[in-house]
C-alpha cells in the first residue's frame, strides 16, 4: 500500500543526528560507513561500498512509488552519512487516503557510529514525526529474531515486544540466501507514545 501522496519526505534534525531524504549525494560517504567493520551485520543486509550506487537507486524507486521513505544519517559534527534508515509498510485507515501504521525499518549505521546516540536519538526522531505530525495509530519495528543487538535496541527505545512470527520474511543472514528468517515483532501504539517520548527524552 503506498503512502498518501500529500506526505513527502521530511527532514529531521536533532542534536547528533540529521536524517535528510536519501540522494545519489550521499553515495561516496555511505560506501565509507559500509566497509568499516562489518561484522555487526550478521542478520542486517548493508551494501557494499560497491553495491552503493544499486542500493540508491533501488532507494529511490521505491520512494518513487510511494512504499518508503528513505533517509541519510547525517551525522551532525563531521556533516558525513554514516547510514540509513526508513519509514516503509504504510497501512490506511479503511476507506481514506490517511496513513494508520507505518513501521520503521531498513535501518544501518557504520561501526563508528554504533554506540554514539545517533540510533536512539534517529528513532525518536522518526517516531515523533510519525505520532505527533502523520498522527499514526500504531507504529512498527521487526528483526531478525536471532537478532539480539537489534532486539535490545528496540527495546531501549521503548517498543513493546508482540511476538515471533515463524518464517516470516527474507533472511538477509550470510549464506541463507533465498530462506525465509523468523521475524521478532515490535510495535508502539499511540496511546503509549507519550509515557515513551518521555523515557526517550531522558535517554
Amino acid at each position: 500500500m503506498p503512502f498518501p501522496q500529500a506526505l513527502t519526505i521530511p527532514v529531521l534534525e536533532g542534536s547528533r543526528v540529521r536524517l535528510e531524504p536519501l540522494s545519489r549525494r550521499h553515495a561516496a560517504d555511505l560506501a565509507v560507513a559500509a566497509e568499516e567493520d562489518r561484522g555487526s551485520y550478521q542478520f542486517t543486509w548493508v551494501p557494499t561500498a560497491a553495491e552503493v550506487d544499486s542500493y540508491i537507486d533501488e532507494q529511490l524507486g521505491k520512494a518513487a512509488d510511494d512504499t518508503l521513505m528513505p533517509f541519510a544519517q547525517i551525522d551532525v559534527r563531521s556533516g558525513r552519512a554514516v547510514g540509513a534508515t526508513a519509514y516503509w509498510d504504510p497501512r490506511l485507515w479503511p476507506g481514506r487516503d490517511v496513513l494508520c501504521a507505518v513501521e520503521v525499518g531498513f535501518t544501518w549505521l557504520a561501526a563508528s557510529a554504533q554506540g554514539s546516540g545517533i540510533n536512539r536519538e534517529a528513532k525518536f526522531l522518526l517516531f515523533a514525526h510519525a505520532f505527533e505530525q502523520w498522527q499514526v495509530a500504531r507504529l512498527d519495528l521487526k528483526t531478525d529474531a536471532r537478532n539480539a543487538r537489534s532486539r535490545a535496541a528496540i527495546e531501549a527505545a521503548g517498543a513493546r515486544f508482540e511476538g515471533v512470527l515463524r518464517s516470516w520474511s527474507r533472511s538477509w543472514a550470510p549464506g541463507e540466501e533465498g530462506k525465509l528468517r523468523d521475524s521478532a515483532m515490535y510495535s508502539i501504539v499511540a496511546a503509549e507514545w507519550p509515557a515513551c517520548r518521555e523515557r526517550l527524552t531522558r535517554k
